[in-house]
């Protein structure tokens, strides 16, 4: 069966144990940054039907990847994420927005 997606560095190896013959390449920075991207979708879809933390983890592990590759520390984001709450709030409140008229 053929993929051409992102897998986790360890998967090939866990195949081989189960007898399975694989065939991989390691991505260039724009294939990368494509195939994380995808990655993200596709792990943000499965928590969505999931709901399980063990799918949040994986949304989490490839933006760990994401900003590794893009040169972003965890402490830059955070930083990021606190001035945003600070200047627009959280989601705490749990707000949706009906309308807006101009």
């Amino acid at each position: 069966m053929k993929y051409n997606k992102l897998i986790r560095d360890r998967m090939p190896e866990i195949m081989k144990k189960q007898g399975k013959s694989v065939k991989t390449h390691v991505a260039s920075d724009s294939e990368y940054l494509q195939k994380l991207k995808a990655k993200l979708i596709e792990e943000a879809a499965e928590y969505s039907r999931d709901e399980n933390t063990e799918e949040l983890a994986d949304v989490l592990e490839v933006l760990y990847a994401l900003m590794e590759l893009k040169g972003v520390t965890k402490g830059e984001v955070e930083s990021m994420r606190s001035k945003k709450a600070g200047e627009r709030g959280t989601f705490k409140d749990r707000l949706v927005l009906e309308e807006v008229i101009e």
